[in-house]
């Protein structure tokens, strides 16, 4: 059977299915035979096109439908400029997904350019063109306003006045449920004010990430030593979960079929496809080599690079393997109190992922609105992911101190959780907590600062919580065919829980800086978690998988409209019989 194309031609089904990730719609019957359009006069894939898009419509503030004119538009500003600026590349390195820095690259290409040419002396001949006397049209100068969402602060923005986001005040639609999981008690949501909610970190202290450490001084053979010494970890647990005999070598011809034990890996620089994949075999059985895999015999498969996993084929030539099964990763148990539950109380956790400003306003109106939505609902636990929640250390204590004291009457417990794109804070993964000298003594027992990733214990419901972007960039990165789950959000959560770790793709996206020392030490799932909140660029849901209540809340803030929280209620059951999951019901509403 000859092996499945990764690339899905292009269709408008395809394209707009990609465009729906993003919210992206299309306003007029011609748009999508012009997006097709624009896929086969340019040589794109429609997730190519979707992230171009998606860089184009935020930059100029185009709303969420597109429309013939806004596509003219597009071709004639990108794709014109792309096709004569950027060369063809021979690899599909950049096909997949982009991440939020390689957008704002984009945005910032001409810009650059307009620097460069501000401190050049023009040449005569380069007031015209070469083949006649028309000037050059002036490049149109980019304001604040039409700069990505993503910029939040620049020396400009520090106003004197803060103005309101004229397009977050006039936004509709404001507490509307758009993603739900489960039943809720009653019409509205609330919780015991934080009354004997009792939250804690999960492991014992010495196994959390409590203090910053020192980084950028690691070896390449330390990281070699930690990616070695989970295959072996994973390895084991293959056998056990499988009755699987003796793992071979990934090098040594074998006629009959045989088992071995290794990462995916890709055999070049570019993405990886089917055609590229290779089993980088463990230490112990292969001694580190490596092997091209055939897939044309597996039915079902997906892969992403640094996915430990057992195949069986044939490898008659010791220089390609043909894998005939796929033995995949198992999940870690659940947690089981070892007691019976004291309080069976259901609890209301309230999670919101930042900005928490709109891109053309500082005056944070969406803070203050959860703030209000905070002290409304009385939540038991609120746990804040603080991307972009401030640039600079001075304006970050400001939003933190505006948090703290205007949550005072509600009681509610608050967890922060860092980000990279916190400029203040320490660039590294798996990143401290934030050190916050300042906070007043009646406020520790209901403030909490956690690293990440971190796991939490919330009244005896497990949470896996991160900042990181895990659904973004482990989506560009994966390929799958048939592989029994069509929704690749579901795919990617299952490799996260069966894999054991917040972030097994290997390489990791440009924008992560991975202490791997670290890493082996708090990046890895003690459990199962009973929630896991995975924050993303990529579109809001709640999910089930495997047994794991996942929910994306989406970003507080979208540009300059308003954006996303989530709401779950959470009760611990008695170890008896079949589990039931804690997470009784979930929420993701509109700010």
């Amino acid at each position: 059977m000859a092996a499945a194309a990764v690339e899905e031609p292009v269709s408008a089904e395809a394209v707009l299915r990609e465009l729906g990730l993003f919210e992206l719609g299309c306003d007029g019957e011609d748009v999508p035979a012009k997006l097709v359009e624009l896929c086969l006069a340019h040589g794109l894939s429609p997730v190519t096109l979707a992230n171009e898009l998606l860089a184009f419509v935020t930059s100029k503030d185009l709303g969420t439908l597109l429309t013939a004119d806004g596509l003219a538009a597009f071709e004639h500003e990108v794709l014109a400029k792309r096709s004569k600026k950027i060369p063809r590349r021979t690899d599909n390195r950049y096909a997949g997904l982009r991440d939020i820095h390689s957008l704002q690259e984009l945005l910032d290409e001409d810009e650059e350019e307009e620097l460069l040419d501000a401190y050049a002396t023009p040449s005569k001949g380069s007031q015209k063109r070469a083949g006649g006397g028309t000037p050059e049209t002036p490049r149109p100068k980019r304001t604040l306003s039409a700069r990505s969402p993503y910029a939040l602060f620049s020396p400009s923005s520090f106003s004197p006045s803060a103005t309101p986001s004229q397009k977050y005040t006039a936004r509709g639609g404001r507490g509307e449920v758009v993603a739900s999981f489960g039943s809720a008690r009653g019409p509205s949501w609330s919780g015991e004010a934080g009354r004997g909610c009792s939250l804690k970190l999960f492991a014992p202290p010495e196994e959390n990430l409590t203090k910053s450490y020192k980084f950028m001084f690691q070896k390449a053979l330390d990281v070699r030593e930690v990616l070695s010494w989970r295959i072996e970890e994973l390895g084991r647990v293959l056998k056990e979960r499988y009755g699987l005999e003796e793992f071979s070598s990934v090098m040594l011809p074998a006629q009959e079929p045989v088992t071995v034990l290794g990462q995916i890996g890709c055999d070049s620089n570019g993405k990886l496809n089917a055609q590229s994949v290779v089993l980088e075999g463990d230490r112990e059985h292969s001694s580190g080599g490596q092997v091209p895999v055939d897939l044309s015999e597996l039915q079902e498969y997906s892969f992403f690079p640094g996915q430990v996993v057992a195949m069986e084929g044939t490898n008659s030539t010791g220089r390609r393997l043909v894998a005939s099964k796929l033995y995949e990763g198992v999940p870690l148990p659940f947690y089981t109190p070892p007691e019976p539950a004291q309080d069976a109380e259901q609890r209301m956790v309230l999670v919101a992922c930042g900005p928490y400003t709109t891109s053309d306003s500082i005056a944070y109106d969406p803070l203050s609105d959860l703030v209000d939505v905070i002290n409304r609902d009385k939540p038991d636990a609120c746990v804040l992911n603080c991307q972009l929640l401030g640039s600079f250390a001075d304006v970050f204590k400001l939003c933190l101190k505006t948090i703290i004291e205007g949550t005072r009457s509600a009681g509610s417990q608050l967890v922060f959780v860092p980000s990279l794109r916190d400029v203040h804070h320490d660039y590294v993964y798996p990143q401290p907590p934030f050190a916050y000298p300042e906070l007043p003594k009646e406020d520790k027992p209901r403030v909490h600062f956690v690293s990440d990733p971190c796991t939490l214990e919330i009244n005896g419901t497990v949470f896996g919580l991160t900042s990181t972007d895990l659904l973004f960039h482990m989506g560009a990165e994966e390929i799958s065919s048939s592989s029994g789950i069509s929704d690749r959000f579901t795919r990617i959560l299952k490799h996260v829980l069966t894999q054991r770790s917040y972030y097994p793709l290997y390489p990791p996206a440009e924008e992560m800086n991975v202490d791997y020392e670290n890493f082996y030490s708090y990046a890895a799932l003690p459990v199962t978690p009973d929630v896991l909140v995975a924050p993303s660029e990529l579109r809001y849901f709640v999910k089930d998988v495997l047994g794991c209540v996942c929910i994306n809340p989406g970003r507080l803030t979208k540009g300059q409209v308003g954006g996303t929280y989530g709401r779950l209620y959470v009760r611990r059951h008695d170890a008896e019989g079949e589990r039931k999951s804690p997470c009784v019901a979930a929420q993701v509403v509109k700010i």
